[in-house]
């Protein structure tokens, strides 16, 4: 993975391509590294039973997984914080492309 990075880093004019998700704001970044609602479920099942070594049965897996997924489905219902920053702020990087009742 570091070799990874050195080599992008190293290329001549590779800049533009690594700095480009550096030209939105705060909030429009967040929003992006915390979209992948599917990877964000099964790191937050994997939070749950990794705190747990061996489980002594099946049924014991399944109850704790069956908590965890209550407790991160609950959390579901938040909405995204700066919304209405965020909106006004993808219609102005991307005027064409969304609407947001406009």
């Amino acid at each position: 993975m570091c070799l990874f990075l050195y080599q992008c880093w190293k290329i001549p004019n590779n800049w533009d391509n690594l700095s480009a998700y550096f030209k939105y704001s705060a909030e429009i970044r967040k929003l992006i590294y915390t979209t992948n609602p599917i990877e964000g479920f099964h790191r937050g099942v994997r939070k749950y039973t990794k705190i747990k070594g061996a489980f002594t049965s099946e049924n014991a897996l399944f109850k704790l997984a069956s908590r965890a997924i209550k407790n991160i489905t609950a959390k579901w219902n938040q909405p995204i914080q700066n919304w209405a920053l965020i909106t006004s702020q993808l219609d102005i990087y991307f005027p064409d492309r969304i609407n947001f009742g406009r």
